[in-house]
């Protein structure tokens, strides 16, 4: 299959750039299961430093970091509060369900984001032996489904103290958690500090083929190491694509900026094409949602002929629903072309 010239399907760059190749070429390794490889160690104290976090484990993927989370916070039988539009309840295969055998109790957030009121609704009463016990909250930041929403630094803390109040854990699927730092100027470690754990990915827009990094306190990375295991995620000389986590933290946060001024760019631009419906109004980060009049056509209809035609790959998120987001791979003049041609495709 011939790759789209314009590829908004999802924030994951299609080739590595000439810096990073450099950086995963002149990597330097060891063996990382015995934390013996240079790159890797580097890698996880970076993050560490920014998270304000003890200590860190690098993973091939975000959902084998949610799945280490959950098995190592949680016991068979349990219940784990999440928002109803999660990743982690639509986009990991039932995982929860089939590695750390809990339930979900789900919420009906804005945006993909709730209330500390409806948490303290939520959990269950501890008196009783005939409900399960609830064990863990998880956030996600920023919410995918809620247009890339950003969780309010307020909304989160409030959250954590009922979590903690409570004993039970917080954790933060952060899979675009430098998105909410860059948007909106507080520090990642500022996010990390209500949260018992959680992670950053690597491969969406900062950039890099592979990866993602789990954070919390030494006791629980020393857990999560035994599910690293059990779960298929250790690894040898992983310094060859830890090197491209390296380059990403220091070289690929701020210029975000960039993507989120495309994404607004292209919301623009869509909310003033007839036939589009354009969800959430602004986005606060590099996500668009929107429609198409199912009058007009389906949205596979408009995919199929936006590709063919034109070379641009927009994400189908229902039948007249799409997804859309922005990355290093597009640029201010690609966002145009993009909106040339779904304006074409709808004007035909």
């Amino acid at each position: 299959m011939t790759a789209p010239r314009i590829d908004l399907y999802s924030d994951t760059k299609s080739q590595p750039s000439p810096g990073m190749r450099k950086a995963i070429a002149d990597a330097e390794v060891g063996d990382e299961q015995r934390d013996e490889d240079p790159t890797v160690n580097k890698l996880q104290e970076m993050t560490c430093e920014m998270l304000g976090t003890e200590a860190a484990l690098f993973l091939p993927s975000g959902t084998m970091c949610n799945a280490i989370a959950y098995r190592a916070w949680t016991e068979p039988g349990q219940e784990v509060i999440v928002d109803k539009t999660c990743h982690v309840l639509h986009s990991e295969a039932g995982g929860p369900a089939a590695l750390s055998g809990v339930m979900t109790r789900i919420l009906d957030g804005d945006t993909g984001i709730f209330t500390a009121d409806m948490v303290r609704g939520a959990i269950r009463p501890t008196d009783r032996h005939n409900v399960p016990q609830s064990a863990l909250i998880s956030v996600e930041q920023t919410a995918n489904a809620g247009g890339g929403s950003i969780w309010p630094l307020a909304t989160l803390e409030e959250v954590g103290a009922v979590a903690h109040e409570h004993n039970i854990i917080l954790h933060m699927d952060g899979a675009r958690l430098f998105n909410a730092v860059v948007a909106s100027s507080i520090s990642a470690a500022q996010y990390a500090a209500p949260c018992d754990s959680l992670w950053v990915d690597l491969s969406k827009g900062l950039g890099c083929p592979v990866g993602a990094v789990l954070a919390g306190s030494a006791d629980f990375i020393h857990r999560s190491r035994r599910f690293k295991h059990q779960f298929g995620g250790a690894m040898r000389q992983a310094g060859i694509i830890a090197a491209a986590g390296v380059y990403a933290l220091e070289n690929n946060i701020e210029r975000m900026t960039d993507d989120h001024d495309n994404a607004k760019k292209l919301a623009e631009g869509i909310a003033n094409i007839d036939g589009l419906t354009l969800e959430f109004g602004e986005p606060q980060t590099n996500m668009i949602y929107f429609s198409v009049d199912k009058s007009r056509m389906t949205a596979q209809d408009l995919h199929e002929k936006l590709l063919a035609e034109h070379g641009v790959r927009v994400g189908v998120s229902g039948a007249q629903r799409f997804r859309a987001v922005t990355h290093l791979d597009i640029s201010a003049n690609d966002i145009d072309d993009a909106l040339d041609g779904l304006n074409n495709v709808l004007a035909a």
